[in-house]
């Protein structure tokens, strides 16, 4: 009886990416926390380095909750299953629009609000 994958390979590389993501949403949260507030002026502006950062807390636990969760399903092997884990995926996509909304509308507010 053959498997169906090379067992703690794919799930394993998968998880080291969902990682490096969550690394790379902290540093640029824990720099948006440094940067925004010197560079407006207000206290406030750290707030969104915070969100970044408890972002970045809630898709790594996402990340390995699902790698567990995958785990289990290839080792069951069997043919057709639902593989969990786009809830993430679409989530993040959902925090990144956000975050892209935001940016957009701080920057029509500080070009309409006209030279200081």
């Amino acid at each position: 009886m053959s498997t169906l994958f090379d067992p703690g390979l794919q799930p394993e590389r998968t998880e080291l990416a969902w990682r490096r993501t969550a690394l790379a949403l902290a540093a640029g949260s824990l720099v948006a926390f440094r940067l925004l507030p010197a560079a407006f002026g207000s206290a406030w502006w750290a707030l969104g380095g915070v969100a970044g950062l408890i972002a970045t807390a809630a898709l790594y636990l996402g990340a390995r909750r699902r790698y567990e969760r995958v785990n289990l399903a290839l080792g069951r092997e069997r043919d057709g299953a639902r593989m969990p884990g786009a809830g993430i995926l679409f989530v993040l996509a959902l925090f990144i629009l956000a975050v892209g909304a935001t940016s957009v509308a701080v920057v029509l507010a500080i070009a309409l609000s006209g030279p200081r």
